[in-house]
């Protein structure tokens, strides 16, 4: 608080207007100067900071009621009091002394004897009309509280610190691999962990519905680690025959077996040396089969296919399924030595209705890459991209990016809108913003026919109550009963159970 001269503030008075004035003004004149008493002293008491204010003399005039807390004693026991008798009594140095010696504004801090607290004085003289000090006004600001303070700060600025290291890593993902988007909040936090991983060679396993982008997640991964200059290999599992993944993965000898190359062959696992080997569809592996690549993935060497010698190999594996490896754990079709070798981070991906914040995004980028293939300049209307983000896509991102260039090449006009794509009509219901609202709607029929399909499209594509009714976030028995309700009424198909 700089220090000012009270001749600043008064108001000229004239002396001889005011005694002629009438007794209704004067009376009038004096309510309001209380009023305004009464509110700067309610200002004062009701501060958080401590008021301590003392004569031109050092005498204490005023306390308020946080002082008396900070201080640890009444303003009964204060007041009238002079400065000299309470420091080193009751504080540690008295900031109005100080006021008084030198007339200008000085800070401190302040030991409370009687609380054990420290704080913060600012102690400034103010004026009369002649340049003397006719009062000292000192606020006070507990340490403990400037501490918490400090503290929150503190703790602000290591989060901001963090995210913006969070931001600034997912932007060089997004700036490295531009076939990701990532703008809803849940594809972000996936990105994170992802920039995290990148760095290490820990195998990761990647699951998510079909669609979902697990290869392009693994690639980042690959991409953004220190063995992205070497080659990384993806195999599908579930693509290569059963008798010939064997030595597709770990390669052969020569004369191995019939028809095998007279100079033997290397395995994928030696063609991923000092890279990242990408197993897709890793449930669909055999049981022998998975025991060898348990072998590999503990003592990084392979057998070849008719060998006897093991080949070191240096490979990153990284695994994906779409399939529940704890149920197919349980069911014996699948390791569990195995799969905890594989789990030792999990990545899952959100299923595109889980993060509807990247849909028009995904859309948009889809619409540009196919504009540009076919030399056409269509647009997705408001309501198309509405529409986009009110459906279920059981196909997720493969699924959006395949609708994309479908109404690309077949919508008429440059102008694509809801009812040119193929899930609208499919659907079986339409939206009220699609709708004519002249015409009388039943919201209620409406809703329930929306409910049935996402029901419908889930059972459909996951074929158990369980896994149907956890991708719609449902309880299993509502499920099951809605199901059955829609069964009869719908007719879905009972034959999966």
């Amino acid at each position: 608080m700089e220090s000012f001269h009270f001749s600043d503030y008064k108001r000229d008075i004239d002396w001889g207007a005011l005694r002629a004035a009438p007794r209704e003004e004067l009376l009038q004149e004096l309510r309001l100067t209380r009023r305004l008493y009464d509110a700067l002293d309610a200002i004062i008491e009701n501060s958080k900071d401590g008021f301590f204010i003392t004569d031109g003399q050092g005498q204490v005039i005023k306390v308020n009621r946080s002082y008396e807390e900070l201080a640890g004693i009444s303003r009964e026991e204060l007041v009238g009091r002079h400065m000299s008798q309470l420091e080193h009594t009751l504080i540690s140095e008295s900031a109005s002394l100080v006021v008084l010696k030198t007339g200008k504004p000085v800070t401190i801090e302040q030991d409370f004897y009687h609380t054990n607290r420290r704080a913060y004085i600012t102690s400034s003289p103010i004026f009369d009309e002649n340049g003397d000090i006719m009062m000292i006004v000192s606020n006070n600001r507990d340490f403990e509280e400037i501490d918490q303070l400090r503290t929150k700060l503190i703790r602000a600025q290591a989060l901001t610190s963090e995210y913006r290291s969070w931001l600034d890593a997912i932007n060089q993902q997004l700036y490295q691999k531009p076939d990701i988007v990532a703008e809803d909040p849940k594809m972000l936090e996936l990105l994170y962990q992802v920039t995290k991983l990148a760095p290490t060679d820990t195998t990761v396993l990647i699951t998510g519905e079909t669609g979902t982008g697990k290869e392009e997640i693994a690639k980042c991964l690959h991409e953004n680690s220190p063995r992205a200059k070497n080659p990384f290999i993806r195999v599908n599992c579930g693509a290569i025959s059963p008798n010939l993944i064997d030595s597709e993965l770990f390669g052969y000898e020569k004369g191995a077996f019939t028809g095998a190359s007279a100079s033997g062959k290397m395995g994928y696992f030696e063609v991923a040396h000092r890279g990242t080997l990408f197993l897709d569809e890793i449930g669909e592996l055999p049981l022998d089969l998975q025991v060898k690549l348990l072998r590999v993935l503990q003592e990084r060497e392979i057998l070849r296919l008719g060998g006897t010698r093991p080949v070191k190999v240096d490979v990153r594996v990284v695994a994906a399924t779409n399939q529940d490896l704890d149920h197919m754990v349980e069911e014996k079709t699948f390791r569990q030595d195995l799969y905890y070798r594989l789990n030792v981070v999990h990545l899952q991906l959100p299923p595109l209705r889980e993060r509807t914040g990247d849909i028009r995004p995904l859309a948009q980028k889809f619409l540009t890459r196919y504009n540009e293939k076919y030399h056409t300049q269509k647009e997705l209307t408001r309501q198309a991209l509405h529409a986009m983000e009110q459906y279920a896509w059981p196909g997720n991102v493969r699924e959006l990016k395949n609708i994309v260039e479908q109404v690309v090449i077949m919508c008429e006009s440059h102008r694509i809108t809801a009812r040119d794509l193929p899930f609208y009509a499919q659907s079986g219901h339409t939206h009220p913003n699609f709708l004519d609202l002249n015409q009388p709607l039943d919201l209620e029929a409406m809703l329930e026919r929306m409910e049935y399909d996402y029901i419908r499209q889930a059972y459909s594509k996951f074929g158990t109550l369980k896994l149907a009714a956890a991708a719609l976030g449902m309880n299993i028995s509502t499920f099951a009963r809605k199901k059955r309700i829609y069964s009869e009424k719908y007719g879905i198909s009972e034959e999966i159970k």
